[in-house]
């Protein structure tokens, strides 16, 4: 029985955090009939707070179909999906959850500022709230690097500038959770590295946990966990470095192609079994030998 002194002096066992995302089963499939399509192939995984983890695989495999139903906009999700420790979609999530998609989401006849004038107050109504919006705003495009092109209409930006104004707009929340379909597509070295020292800032100063697409290889290098995705399953969740070493690579690229040469070698049969050895049956007494 345990002593007074020692129920004072006990610790409590820290509880383990949820994870950002977690799921399990989670299956997709497209179409109708008998031969609907499947895209996400029951599979299942954890998404850790406060770090940056990358979604990696060709095009095709099914990367961005995960990214709608972790924020919400999939339809045709079965199995389970929790994120931010509630279902995906919640409602309460909406306010939490910063989503880019491939294709930069700005009005190309507003300003940088006037678009993230115009999101902000979708997120945070009110006349009340004006010097608010605008911190949050200025703060949103010093972010990402725009301040010097906070008058520019987005339409005259470059391709990497629009992205980066579409990353912006995600960020007015303060989300705890970001959620980036290959943001870095189309971007030259200086402004990639410019993007990644970004999503390391945001995960050390401000706890977010960024879930991140990618089919660039050498970018896994840059994340803290990676989700290697194939043909709608998950491949296998590791940091880098425990990637490389299990797998005996120099690189996160070589290692993953050797998981994929691992999954598309049929298993060897094991052999058969010899079959019984049945004795013949003895030789039946002739006449000769009868007594």
């Amino acid at each position: 029985m345990m002593n007074k002194q020692s129920e004072e002096t006990a610790s409590p066992t820290p509880a383990t955090p949820t994870p950002a995302i977690h799921a399990h089963g989670l299956t997709v499939r497209r179409g109708t009939g008998r031969n609907p399509r499947t895209v996400l192939d029951a599979i299942a995984f954890d998404v850790p707070r406060g770090r940056i983890t990358g979604l990696l695989g060709p095009s095709g495999c099914g990367k961005s179909t995960l990214m709608r139903a972790v924020v919400g906009t999939q339809a045709h999700v079965t199995g389970t999906l929790d994120v931010l420790g509630r279902p995906a979609g919640h409602p309460e999530n909406r306010a939490r959850i910063g989503y880019v998609t491939q294709a930069p989401s700005v009005y190309d006849d507003l300003t940088v500022r006037q678009n993230l004038d115009y999101f902000a107050a979708v997120l945070d109504p009110g006349r009340a709230a004006a010097a608010r919006r605008a911190e949050t705003v200025t703060r949103a495009i010093a972010d990402v690097d725009l301040t010097t092109r906070a008058d520019a209409l987005a339409g005259n930006l470059s391709g990497g500038q629009r992205s980066r104004v579409s990353l912006a707009v995600a960020l007015l929340g303060t989300p705890e959770l970001l959620v980036l379909d290959e943001p870095t597509v189309g971007l030259d070295p200086v402004l990639r590295r410019d993007l990644w020292n970004l999503f390391h800032d945001l995960t050390a100063r401000r706890g977010t946990t960024i879930l991140v697409s990618s089919h660039v290889m050498d970018e896994a290098e840059r994340c803290h966990d990676l989700l290697l995705m194939r043909e709608g399953r998950i491949l296998a969740q590791d940091t880098p470095d425990a990637l490389r070493t299990r797998t005996g690579s120099a690189t996160v690229e070589e290692g993953f192609l050797r998981l994929v040469d691992d999954a598309d070698t049929p298993a060897t049969p094991a052999p058969a079994a010899p079959a019984p050895t049945i004795p013949a049956p003895a030789a039946p007494a002739t006449e000769g030998t009868r007594r």
